[in-house]
């Protein structure tokens, strides 16, 4: 969430910024302001009556023990009191109506973000390693898994519906593996603190960290118990510390956690993908963290360095962009999207996102921290995949196909496989 302070001072600048991501917020920003302003008049209003009432009210005691008729003000200060009242709903209605335009409102993009349209309009930042190269007819992740027997698309569907699959054999040990694996390098070698978080989260969650309102058609939803299934463990490691205040000495507060991910668009109609590439369901290693302003575009800079360290373990080709204000999440303020290569694909594949939310989940969750000077500050919260485990899965499968079909798996995985060879 923007703060309202920044609005009140620059509208027109809020406004520039948040058009650089298509769209017209322009209405929305004037809405608010007017919004704000008559509630600020109001509340004014109400002060002012308080304190002529609680004046009145001394003079009404006083006058009584002269033994003076005081009915007139008496009913005079009821009218003010049903006044103070009437001011204080509408005050609430107000602020709920002023709260719910600002959950709408995505983040201001950071000053250093490329203004940009599209995709299209990404610049790649860096590149590592080379696109492999074969002497055989390279095959896709969808003919190599089902020939090896080790992802069965079809069980997927009867049980669950078109985008899941069912790991089978050494696919479900090399899903595991790569876990695992994931796991032990940003906990240890990276700093992360390990958690192990539930699947299913309250709306609250989900507004925090900004799925809601905007995205709930996006989300699965259990009616019954109004809880959401996690679309990301961002949700529910970022919300640990929802309505808390934390010590300046704790930061920066650095999560790693593998769930599994629930996506309802990710087989809607128009977005689908054959094979692993776009599911309803898939794992992930998330990295989180809570930091101070001052150092969190650094943070963002390492936390993307530690999810790069993953693909070059696994010597996999590579490259990074950075996303343009049109491309942008709607939380975030600045973004960079790993892409590994996939040869049976010939395409890149993301398989992580990393965000600086600046100070935007924070103000949604009420999350602080105290600064060296006792004063409560808001942190920024950055989060990235560290990384989604469907996509490796297929850069991994393709780019270690051999000639004759099977799979050799490189040396990284070694202590989480009894066989790096798939046959």
């Amino acid at each position: 969430m923007l703060d309202i302070q920044i609005i009140r001072k620059n509208p027109e600048e809020v406004k520039t910024r948040l058009n650089q991501r298509g769209g017209d917020y322009g209405p929305t920003i004037d809405q608010i302001i007017a919004i704000d302003s008559e509630r600020r008049s109001a509340e004014t209003e109400r002060q002012q009556l308080q304190s002529e009432r609680n004046r009145v009210s001394k003079e009404i005691g006083m006058a009584k023990k002269r033994g003076e008729d005081t009915s007139e003000i008496e009913a005079a200060m009821r009218a003010i009191g049903a006044r103070i009242d009437e001011i204080g709903v509408n005050a609430d209605a107000s602020e709920s109506q002023q709260r719910d335009l600002m959950l709408t409102l995505p983040n201001l993009p950071h000053e250093a973000c490329p203004v940009g349209a599209s995709s299209d309009d990404n610049p790649v930042i860096r590149s590592w390693g080379e696109r492999p190269a074969y002497d055989f007819q390279v095959k896709d992740h969808i003919a190599l898994t089902t020939s090896l027997g080790i992802v069965d698309f079809e069980a997927g569907t009867k049980i669950s519906g078109s985008a899941f699959v069912v790991y089978k054999g050494a696919g479900a040990r090399l899903e595991r593996a790569l876990i695992n694996f994931l796991l032990d390098l940003h906990t240890t070698e990276h700093g992360y603190h390990e958690v192990a978080v539930p699947h299913l989260v309250k709306p609250e969650c989900l507004v925090g960290t900004g799925q809601l309102p905007k995205f709930e058609d996006q989300q699965y939803k259990c009616e019954r118990d109004n809880l959401y299934l996690i679309p990301t463990a961002e949700v529910p490691v970022t919300n640990l510390h929802r309505e808390e205040i934390l010590a300046a000495d704790a930061l920066p507060v650095k999560y790693a956690g593998y769930t599994p991910c629930f996506r309802s668009e990710a087989g809607a109609a128009g977005v689908g993908t054959r094979g692993l590439i776009r599911m309803h369901q898939f794992d992930k290693v998330e990295l989180v963290k809570i930091t101070t302003p001052e150092t969190s575009m650094d943070e963002l800079e390492s936390l993307t360095a530690n999810a790069e360290k993953v693909l070059k373990l696994l010597g996999l080709h590579y490259r990074v962009i950075e996303l343009c204000t049109g491309d942008i999440g709607f939380g975030s303020c600045k973004t960079y999207d790993i892409e590994v290569w996939a040869p049976g694909q010939n395409a890149y594949l993301e398989v992580s996102s990393c965000s600086n939310f600046g100070e935007f989940q924070a103000r949604r969750m009420n999350l602080r921290y105290k600064d060296e000077n006792a004063k409560n500050r808001t942190p920024h919260t950055l989060n990235g995949s560290g990384t989604a485990l469907a996509r490796l899965f297929v850069a991994l499968i393709e780019t270690y196909q051999q000639a004759d079909g099977s799979i050799q798996l490189p040396a990284a995985l070694g202590p989480y496989l009894t066989n790096r060879s798939i046959r």
